[in-house]
C-alpha cells in the first residue's frame, strides 16, 4: 500500500457550504446509543428548542451499526435522523472508525495497534485501530460505504466528519512496520539514499536493504540511541498514513454522497502528530478546543477562564485546509481529564464561542448534549445536566450565544470591505509541524517551548490589532505586509529565495533564531552555522548561547534593558545591516542580538533571542510596523480583537477589566465598552 507523500492545495471553495448571511452555524453532539429510545424525541426536541441548528451523530456507534461482522443495522439511526428532520435540525454524520467493535478485536487482533513494547492494544478505548492494517481497512471500507449509501443523498444530512480527533498514533505492529518500509522505498528509491539521509554511518546503523529497516523505537533503544533523522521520518510517515487514511474514507464517501454534503474531520487544537495539510480530500478542517483543564493562565481568575492560546492558534492554523474552519468540539463546562477541574467563570463558554466566531469560524459545535451517567467520561460536563432535562451553566451560555448570533444575522450587510487600518496590518506566520518535530526532539534547553514559540508571535501581532493567518511555506506571501518566520529550522535554497523575493518586492520579513540551521533531511550545513541564511538576514550567526534558569542575560535596545535566558544567537552584521539590539552582559557583551537590513523595497529583520516575557520581541515588531507606516493598537495579554463580516469582536481572557477604545460613531451590538473578565463586545463602525 502506497501512502500519500506531501499534500496538494484544494481548488473547491469550501465556503459554499455555509451561506455568509448565517455568519456561524451551531451544533451539538448527541449519542442516542447511550440512552433509552423512549428519551430520543424528548432530547431532539429540546436540542431544537435551545436553538441548535445541527446534530452530530454516530462517531462512536460502530457496535450499534454493525453489531456482528457484516450485519448492518441502521433502523435505529434512521429514527434519529427522522426526529432531527421533524424538529428542523440538520445532521452531521460521522464515520465510526475511531471505535472498533469487540468482535473485531476478538476475531482479528491484528487490526489493533502495537505499542513501543510490541504489546497489542486492547478493547476498551478509542483510536486503537491500525490504520494501515489491510483487515482494518476492509472493515472501515464496509461500514463507511454502507453509511454513504444510506445517508449520502438524505437532504437532512449536511456533511460528514471522518474518524475522531485523528492523532497519527505511533504504531509498531507488523502491518505498520511493512507500511513504513514501503513509505521509505517510495521516498528514497534506493537504500543508499536512505543511508545518506539518515546518517547511518554513525554507530554502525548502516542498512544493506530496506528489509532490514525497522521503526525507530525510543522505548527499547533509549533516548540517546535514537537517530533524529529516523525519528523525523517516522513522524512524517505517521502523519502521511493518517492523512491517507482520512482521504481513503473521503474517497469512499464521494462515491455515494451528494456534492452538497461536505467532508471534514476534527483535529485537536494542539495536534503534535496529525498534520491536516497532509490530507487532500477534505473540504475543510475543524478543531476541538478544550481551553480549560486546570491551567492557571492569565491572572488570578485565569484558571476559570481557560488558556487563551488554544482557540487563538487553532482557529488560524486549520484555515490552511480549505480556507475556512470552525470549532467542532468545545467544552461546555468542567472536563474529566484536567489536572483539576474548576467551575468556569460565568460567561466563559460564551466567550470561547465568540472567540471562534471572531476568527471567522463557520461552525461551532459543543461536546456534548447530555452529561453521561456512566463510564469513562461521567465527570465531563454537557449542555444538559445528569437528569437529562436541566441545562447546565454552559448550556445556558450556549443558548445566549445562539440567540445573539440570530440577532447579528439581522445586522449583517454583505460586501463590507475590511477597514484600511486593519488591512494595513495584514500578517502571516509561516509554520509547519515538521519544524516542531525536529526542534522538539533536540531542544538543547528544557526552557525552549516548541509548541508555543510561534504562538507568542501570533499573540504579539494580535496585541497590535492585526489580522493574522498561520500559513504553509507554499502560500502566496504577497497578500501580507508582514511575514513572521519563527524557528523554521529546516529550509532549502528555493525557500530562502522565495523569502528574499518577498522582501525585495516590499514585504517586511521577520525571521527568528533557529531558522535555517538544517537542510530538509535535518542535517547541519557543511558550512558555517546557518550559513545559507546569511545573505537573507544580512548577518552571520557566530555562536549560540543558552543560560541556566537562574542566570540573568541582559540585552540593550534604545536605552531599554531586556532579560533573557533561553536562547541567544550571537550575530555578526554585514556592513549594510543595522544592529537593533545588543547583548549587555556575559563575556560577549556588545555582540548583536537583533539585526535589520533593507532589501529592495522591503526589509528583513532577524531576532536572534528567545525571551520568556516577549517584551523584546514585541518592541522589535512594534518598530517594524511603525517603520512601515502602519498604525497599531496595544491590547493587553488576553484581550483579542478581530474584524469579520462588518463586525468588530473583542474577547477578554484576562483577570482584569479593560475599557475598549472605540470611535464615537460606533454602534455597540453586543456587550459593554468595559470588557470584564470573560467579557464579549461586538460593534460596528
Amino acid at each position: 500500500m502506497l501512502l500519500l507523500l506531501g499534500w496538494k492545495a484544494r481548488s473547491q471553495d469550501a465556503s459554499r457550504f455555509f451561506p455568509a448571511k448565517h455568519l456561524i452555524t451551531t451544533g451539538i453532539y448527541y449519542y442516542p446509543e447511550h440512552w433509552d429510545e423512549s428519551q430520543w424525541e424528548r432530547d431532539i426536541k429540546k436540542i431544537s428548542e435551545m436553538g441548535f441548528e445541527f446534530v452530530h451523530l454516530a462517531e462512536f456507534a460502530w457496535f450499534k451499526m454493525e453489531p456482528t461482522e457484516g450485519k448492518f443495522e441502521f433502523e435505529w439511526l434512521d429514527k434519529v435522523v427522522t426526529l432531527c428532520a421533524k424538529y428542523n435540525l440538520k445532521v452531521l454524520m460521522c464515520t465510526p472508525s475511531a471505535t472498533t467493535p469487540a468482535w473485531m478485536r476478538t476475531n482479528y487482533p491484528e487490526t489493533f495497534v502495537m505499542d513501543g513494547h510490541y504489546i497489542r492494544g486492547e478493547q476498551g478505548t478509542r483510536g486503537l485501530g491500525s490504520i494501515v492494517n489491510p483487515a482494518y481497512r476492509k472493515f472501515v471500507k464496509n461500514i463507511v460505504t454502507e453509511m454513504g449509501k444510506r445517508y449520502g443523498t438524505n437532504k437532512h444530512v449536511v456533511g460528514w466528519q471522518l474518524d475522531n480527533e485523528p492523532d497519527a498514533k505511533a504504531d509498531y505492529s507488523p502491518s505498520s512496520q511493512e507500511a513504513f518500509r514501503q513509505w521509505l522505498q517510495q521516498k528514497y528509491k534506493t537504500i543508499e539514499a536512505l543511508n545518506t539521509a539518515w546518517g547511518t554511518a554513525f554507530w554502525s546503523q548502516w542498512y544493506n536493504n530496506f528489509d532490514q529497516v525497522i521503526i525507530p523505537n525510543t522505548n527499547l533503544v533509549g533516548w540517546w540511541g535514537n537517530n533524529p533523522h529516523t525519528l523525523l521520518d517516522f513522524k512524517r510517515y505517521c502523519a502521511d498514513a493518517q492523512g491517507a487514511f482520512l482521504d481513503f474514507q473521503a474517497d469512499l464517501l464521494r462515491e455515494n454522497i451528494s456534492k452538497d454534503q461536505y467532508i471534514t474531520t476534527n483535529y485537536t487544537a494542539v495536534s503534535t502528530g496529525a498534520d491536516p495539510r497532509r490530507t487532500n480530500k477534505l473540504d475543510f478542517a475543524t478543531y476541538t478546543a478544550y481551553p480549560n483543564g486546570g491551567t492557571n493562565n492569565i491572572g488570578d481568575l485565569g484558571f476559570r477562564l481557560g488558556n487563551s492560546k488554544v482557540i487563538l492558534f487553532a482557529a488560524e492554523y486549520y484555515k490552511s485546509v480549505g480556507g475556512i474552519s470552525g470549532v467542532m468540539e468545545i467544552q461546555p463546562g468542567p472536563v474529566n481529564w484536567g489536572s483539576y477541574n474548576p467551575l468556569l467563570l460565568p460567561g466563559t463558554v460564551r466567550m470561547w464561542l465568540y472567540h471562534t466566531f471572531a476568527t471567522g469560524g463557520r461552525l461551532a459545535s459543543s461536546y456534548r448534549f447530555r452529561q453521561i451517567n456512566y463510564s469513562a467520561e461521567q465527570y465531563h460536563a454537557g449542555v444538559m445536566q445528569t437528569d437529562g432535562v436541566t441545562p447546565s451553566p454552559g448550556g445556558e451560555e450556549y443558548m445566549q450565544f445562539m440567540k445573539e448570533i440570530k440577532a447579528l444575522r439581522k445586522e449583517y450587510k454583505p460586501g463590507i470591505a475590511m477597514p484600511e487600518k486593519v488591512a494595513a496590518r495584514s500578517t502571516a506566520i509561516v509554520w509547519n509541524l515538521e519544524n516542531y518535530w525536529t526542534i522538539d526532539r533536540q531542544k538543547q534547553t528544557w526552557q525552549w517551548d516548541s509548541w508555543n514559540y510561534p504562538v507568542k508571535f501570533l499573540e504579539i501581532a494580535k496585541s497590535f490589532g492585526a489580522q493574522v493567518d498561520v500559513i504553509p511555506e507554499s502560500a502566496d506571501l504577497s497578500k501580507y505586509k508582514f511575514v513572521i518566520v519563527p524557528a523554521y529550522e529546516m529550509v532549502d535554497g528555493a525557500l530562502i529565495k522565495k523569502w528574499q523575493e518577498y522582501a525585495a518586492k516590499g514585504g517586511h520579513l521577520i525571521i527568528t533564531c533557529r531558522t535555517g540551521t538544517k537542510d530538509r533531511m535535518g542535517h547541519f550545513w557543511e558550512t558555517g552555522w546557518a550559513e545559507p541564511m546569511s545573505g537573507l538576514i544580512g548577518a552571520r550567526v557566530k555562536a549560540t548561547d543558552m543560560l541556566s534558569n537562574s542566570a540573568k542575560g541582559d540585552i540593550l535596545m534604545k536605552s531599554t534593558h531586556y532579560s533573557w535566558n533561553n536562547w541567544a544567537d550571537l550575530l555578526v552584521p554585514d556592513k549594510n545591516t543595522t544592529p537593533l539590539a545588543t547583548y549587555d552582559n556575559q563575556f560577549y557583551s556588545g555582540k548583536a542580538a537583533v539585526v535589520k537590513h533593507k532589501t529592495g523595497k522591503g526589509s528583513v529583520t532577524y531576532i536572534g533571542v528567545d525571551t520568556d516575557d516577549s517584551k523584546l520581541e514585541s518592541d522589535v515588531l512594534q518598530e517594524i510596523y511603525n517603520d512601515a507606516g502602519v498604525t497599531t493598537e496595544r491590547y493587553p495579554p488576553g484581550v483579542y480583537v478581530y474584524w469579520r463580516d462588518g463586525f468588530y469582536v473583542a474577547v477578554n481572557y484576562s483577570s482584569d477589566n479593560y475599557e475598549m477604545k472605540i470611535p464615537g460613531q460606533s454602534h455597540i451590538l453586543i456587550g459593554e465598552q468595559v470588557l470584564k473578565p470573560a467579557g464579549v463586545l461586538v460593534w460596528s463602525e
